[in-house]
């Protein structure tokens, strides 16, 4: 290191000009300067996201927990330390209405509606609202301030307070000290600690070069397919969002058109992709709206780039406004200029009363964006955010408008304006859905308000376990059972993996648990039809062992499926040569068809699952430019593997037949059914070479060099594990001549991982 103090030849050297020692006199780049290594291979699968938001990155350390901490909170003093900042202004960023709830419903709001019910990526759990892309998406234009404003409150509680937990609990309050009767809250956010480089928020790409306006940032030209209106009109998955940088739909229309039927299709699609009916969705708007104002004083091109881009003396704070203070009567967010009710800080119906009374006509705000305004000059004022004593129009915007245009929203708009307690209770319980949509089975709730009702389906209830759990000597006794009932070691290998692997990490749905492998609509998938007789086989062993049993000890058909897998890896493992125990750990429950959402578990059907070597048979229709590899990755994501865990349990899978068909494909081994290495020396080995079996390279044949004889068969996610250099690196090990030990040590940890993946009540 140069010592600037005592090294004075080199100092001066330097001052002058001379060339650095080591050559060279500029810098070109640093850490992640482009041209990077995506930016040469844009295709290439990107293996290293499986280890995104990992434990280097997390401060608080794997052994942290949260809710340990979050349970020692005095809850009812930081709910009254929420509510009283609710209530003040700060100089800087001062409050709407002498009141800071509307803005924290919207930033609570805006952090859970990202979240999609097609892949389960989305939602507030992980407080990704402080993070890049969505904190600079122009749909979240000063939510950056939301977060400053409730920051001393962060930095009271520290870690027991996690951001997403109070994110969620700020818009609860809010909404509480405006008069309204919230559903419930639950903790258990665990915040991420780095930005997502791995969600597909859609196609559509915005130039950081261009002015951060809606017309630059809010497009939809790739997405769609069709026309607004078209018979064939559709949102690609797993999209939920109609606009790229955008939570729900554009306020203005679908292309800023001011047409409320255009609207209304939008907004039906958008708000099913977020799992709610159109009830829920009437509910959300119309109680959302209930509160606050939009912001629009100023056109969008005077405004300064968002938090990611600012610069460095912002200090993460984007859209800086010029004009007058830039804040308070100066506001720009979304463009549009107003409220919606009178009394915009008090939980009332007079938005519907109002949406439904008046007749509306088109307008612009000062902003220049499209809204709309009352036509009858005697309808009533809301008074200014700031001003005192100034009175503006009401406002409504054209998404508004279409919930009077669409014969089924109407319907139900008119419902809730003949039963405002319905109305209330529809709008709570759906911010409840809204807000915990993410967070997965009760289980993971924390705090004194959350709600333990058995019948909130989306929460994919499981009724309480209602006999004693089997000890030791009762899963030996139910291992030699199920061994001795004719299913073979891959039949139940494949059984179980499928039970699991509805898991996504995502959203915490799926799983074993619940045993809703034999129930409607998984035991109809073609991925499953292997495992109905074997669930017919398993619940002759249950009912056998149930009916011997003269106390309470029983076993659940959930717990059996698994058992039934573990059983067979110990065998496939001691038939190759090695003896393990695989761990089992009971207390699975079943649950019922009644409490089975088949629309809602139907999103849960793969259309490529790699583990299993299966692609739906319209694949190469409906996802033409994404690879089945590139889906098996973002499945092996879901199941929250790490690259070795990936490739270990792929291996093993294969040489235990755990195709979804029975087929060859990638099994590599004359030893079906038993643990050995061999997939990965064959995928290693230079003695065969592989050919395509078909035209768009999607099967494989694995012929000998010499002779040019077929000797094995596979598919593009058999061959990914030899062709992807990160997999391959990790295959190799494996494939060493000390790999095989290894192998079925890391693979039966695997197992058990993916086997517990829903277990949050242990």
């Amino acid at each position: 290191m140069l010592d600037i103090e005592t090294d004075k030849t080199d100092t001066k050297s330097f001052e002058m000009g001379g060339k650095c020692p080591f050559g060279g006199d500029r810098i070109g780049g640093a850490l992640g300067t482009p041209p990077a290594l995506s930016d040469w291979y844009p295709n290439r699968l990107k293996v290293e996201q499986l280890h995104s938001n990992g434990p280097q990155a997390n401060p608080l350390g794997d052994d942290f927990d949260y809710a340990a901490a979050f349970n020692a909170i005095d809850y009812a003093a930081l709910k009254q330390d929420i509510k009283t900042f609710l209530t003040s202004s700060v100089a800087w960023w001062p409050s709407d209405y002498g009141n800071y709830g509307p803005q924290m419903v919207r930033m609570a709001w805006h952090a859970a509606g990202t979240y999609r019910i097609a892949d389960g990526r989305g939602g507030a759990g992980e407080a990704l609202q402080r993070f890049a892309p969505i904190n600079s998406w122009w749909d979240n234009g000063n939510t950056d301030k939301s977060r400053r404003l409730i920051w001393p409150i962060k930095q009271k509680y520290g870690s027991a307070l996690s951001w997403g937990d109070l994110m969620v609990l700020t818009g609860n309050c809010a909404l509480e000290i405006m008069g309204f009767p919230t559903y419930g809250f639950a903790g258990g956010r665990h915040d991420a600690w780095e930005a997502d480089t791995s969600t597909y928020w859609g196609p559509e790409v915005w130039d950081p070069s261009a002015a951060p306006s809606s017309d630059s940032m809010v497009t939809r030209d790739k997405r769609w397919r069709g026309t607004n209106g078209d018979a064939d009109y559709d949102l690609e998955n797993p999209l939920a969002a109609t606009h790229q940088a955008l939570i729900y739909v554009n306020p203005e229309g679908p292309y800023a058109n001011g047409d409320p039927m255009g609207s209304a299709r939008d907004i039906r699609i958008a708000f099913t992709r977020m799992a709610m009916n159109d009830e829920e969705t009437v509910a959300l708007i119309a109680g959302g709206h209930a509160f606050g104002k939009s912001h629009g004083m100023v056109s969008a091109d005077q405004v300064g780039p968002p938090p990611e881009i600012a610069p460095i003396e912002a200090m993460g704070m984007g859209w800086q406004n010029p004009e007058g203070t830039g804040f308070a009567e100066y506001t720009m967010t979304n463009g549009i200029e107003g409220s919606w009710t009178p009394n915009p800080t008090q939980w009332d119906n007079s938005y519907l009363e109002n949406l439904f009374k008046f007749q509306w006509v088109q307008t612009k705000s000062p902003a220049g964006a499209l809204q709309w305004t009352p036509s009858d000059p005697d309808a009533p004022k809301t008074p200014d955010a700031h001003v005192p004593g100034q009175m503006n129009p009401l406002m409504m915007m054209t998404s508004d408008i279409a919930l009077t245009v669409d014969p089924a929203y109407r319907a139900v708009c008119e419902k809730f304006l003949g039963d405002f307690e319905a109305f209330t209770q529809a709008f709570s319980k759906a911010w409840y859905k809204l807000t915990h949509r993410d967070m997965g089975p009760r289980e993971r709730y924390l705090g004194p308000e959350k709600r333990n009702e058995n019948d909130l389906a989306w929460q994919d209830p499981i009724p309480p376990r209602d006999h004693d759990l089997i000890g030791s000597a009762d899963i030996a006794t139910l291992k030699q059972a199920i061994l001795a009932s004719g299913v073979s070691t891959s039949d139940l290998v494949f059984t179980a993996f499928s039970a699991a692997a509805t898991y996504r990490n995502s959203d915490k749905r799926g799983g074993a648990n619940g045993a809703r492998l034999a129930l409607a609509p998984q035991k109809d998938w073609a991925v499953n039809q292997r495992t109905v007789p074997v669930i017919a086989a398993l619940r002759g062993v249950m009912a056998d062992f149930n009916g011997k049993q003269a106390g309470d000890v029983k076993v659940a058909l959930a717990d059996l499926i698994v058992l039934g897998g573990c059983a067979a890896v110990e065998k496939a493992a001691a038939d190759a040569g090695i003896q393990v125990d695989v761990p089992f750990t009971p207390g699975r429950r079943d649950t019922t068809q009644e409490l089975t959402d088949i629309e809602m578990f139907t999103w849960l059907k793969p259309v490529v699952d790699g583990f299993r070597n299966y692609v739906d048979p319209q694949y190469g229709q409906v996802a033409p430019e994404v690879s089945p590899e590139a889906m098996f990755l973002d499945k092996a994501q879901l199941l929250a593997l790490t690259a070795p865990e990936w490739v270990a349990l792929v291996g093993g899978l294969r040489v235990l037949g755990g195709n979804h068909d029975g087929s060859a494909n990638g099994t590599f081994t004359d030893r079906v059914g038993v643990l050995s290495n061999d997939f990965f020396t064959v995928l290693t080995s230079m003695e065969f070479e592989w050919k395509k079996a078909d035209d768009k390279g999607m099967t494989f044949t694995l012929d000998d060099r010499e002779t040019g004889t077929p000797r094995f068969h596979a598919t593009r996610c058999d061959l990914v594990f030899g062709a992807n250099s990160q997999l391959r690196a990790v295959a190799e090990v494996y494939a060493g001549d000390d790999g095989h030990a290894r192998f079925v040590r890391d693979f039966v940890k695997v197992w058990d991982k993916v086997m517990m993946l829903d277990r949050y009540d242990v």
